[in-house]
């Protein structure tokens, strides 16, 4: 049985050198996130062209419904337009780009 996809928003934040990926449900007060920061972070400098997953956190409230790949989606999505690689520490962002060979050319 496929999973039901829930409507939701999602709007992108910067967060210090970083940022969150933010997926408001459509008549919810619960939100899941995605958080990248890039690679070189708190180093002597970033690279502007990788950004790494490091945490997808979707709420049960909201659960199994597809919020967390959505979340991803957008966030590659983004790196296709934007022209950023992708490294994807956060294990639920790895096991998406297992299911997706289509995305290898956006891995760092």
């Amino acid at each position: 049985m496929a999973e039901e996809r829930a409507e939701v928003s999602i709007t992108h934040h910067a967060v210090g050198q970083g940022g969150k990926y933010v997926a408001d449900v459509a008549g919810g007060d619960t939100s899941g996130y995605l958080e990248w920061e890039p690679k070189g972070s708190g180093k002597t400098g970033g690279d502007d062209d990788v950004r790494i997953a490091t945490h997808t956190v979707v709420p049960p409230a909201i659960g199994g419904r597809g919020v967390a790949a959505q979340l991803v989606d957008r966030f590659v999505s983004d790196a296709r337009e934007q022209g950023f690689k992708i490294v994807p520490r956060c294990s639920y962002v790895e096991a998406q780009f297992q299911r997706h060979p289509d995305w290898s050319d956006l891995r760092a």
